[in-house]
C-alpha cells in the first residue's frame, strides 16, 4: 500500500472513530428534554410530587435546567460525550418545600459533576457517578385537557394561590369546566373557540363561604366571567386573559 492510499485510510478511520457526540450534540439545540424515570443507585428515585426534571438545550449553546422550582443555566458543552456546564447559575426563589431546595440541590450537584451523555433513540439518557436520568423529548402542549392555575394575573403582577388551595380549567371537546371546590364546582360550560379567542358563560354561582377558596374564586371570576377571554400556551404553561388585563396562568 503507498504512503499516500495509507494515510487516506487512517484519515477516513479517525473521523469515522471521532467523538460520536458532535453530530449528535447538534441534534440537542433547540429542543426541551424532560424526565420520564430517574434512578439513584439502581434504584428509583421519588421526585417531589408534581415535579420532573428538564432540561433545555437552546441554540446559542446553553442549558437551562429545572427540578420543580429553582432555575439553573450555563453555557454547555458536550463533548466526547460529556455534559460539561461552565458557570452554572441558579436563582434564589424560596421554594414552598424544603424537599424542593433539596432536589435542586440535587439535580445542581449532578449537573456540576461532568454526568455522561448519550441518545437512546429519541429519549436524552444523562449518567451521573450513582444516577440515571431518562429524558423523553417534550411534546407541544394543546388546550384539550386539565390545568390547574398556578397564578393570578393583574395588570401589574402575577400572584400564588394560598397554599392549599387547588384550583383547576379543564377543556374536553366543546365544554369547559372550572373546579375550585367550593362554589365553582366543575358543571360543564359549552364554550366557543374562534382563533385564540373563547367564549362562554359561567353561569350563576352559589355563595358558600369557603374561607380562602373565595378570595380565589373572585380573582377567577374576574379573569373568566367576563364572557370572553383569550388563551395563550408557552410550552406547557397557559395564560388565560381578559380584555382588561386580569388573567390566570396554569400548568398541566
Amino acid at each position: 500500500m503507498s504512503n499516500r492510499i495509507a494515510l487516506a485510510v487512517l484519515l477516513l478511520t479517525a473521523t469515522a472513530c471521532g467523538s460520536p457526540s458532535t453530530g449528535q450534540s447538534a441534534n440537542l439545540r433547540g429542543k426541551v428534554y424532560v424526565s420520564s424515570s430517574v434512578t439513584e443507585q439502581g434504584k428509583p428515585r421519588a421526585m417531589v410530587e408534581g415535579t420532573r426534571v428538564e432540561l433545555r438545550f437552546t441554540d446559542d449553546g446553553r442549558l437551562i435546567a429545572t427540578a420543580g422550582c429553582n432555575q439553573m443555566q450555563g453555557p454547555v458543552t458536550l463533548d466526547d460525550g460529556k455534559l460539561t456546564v461552565a458557570e452554572l447559575g441558579m436563582t434564589a426563589m424560596g421554594c414552598p418545600k424544603p424537599e424542593l431546595h433539596q432536589q435542586d440541590e440535587w439535580l445542581s450537584k449532578l449537573l456540576r459533576s461532568t454526568p455522561s451523555w448519550k441518545l437512546d433513540g429519541t429519549n436524552l439518557v444523562i449518567t451521573g457517578a450513582d444516577t440515571e436520568i431518562v429524558l423523553a423529548t417534550e411534546q407541544p402542549a394543546t388546550l384539550e385537557g386539565t390545568w390547574t392555575v398556578d397564578g393570578l394575573v393583574t395588570r401589574d403582577a402575577v400572584s400564588s394561590l394560598p397554599a392549599g388551595v387547588k384550583v383547576t380549567v379543564s377543556f374536553r371537546g366543546s365544554v369547559m369546566a372550572v373546579d375550585t371546590g367550593c362554589n365553582l364546582r366543575g358543571g360543564d360550560l359549552p364554550y366557543e373557540l374562534s382563533g385564540q379567542t373563547i367564549k362562554v358563560e359561567l353561569g350563576p354561582i352559589t355563595d358558600k363561604g369557603c374561607g380562602e377558596v373565595n378570595e380565589v374564586e373572585t380573582a377567577v371570576t374576574e379573569a373568566l366571567g367576563k364572557g370572553e377571554f383569550t388563551y395563550k400556551i408557552n410550552r406547557t404553561s397557559l395564560i388565560l386573559t381578559n380584555a382588561e388585563g386580569s388573567g390566570l396562568t396554569l400548568k398541566k
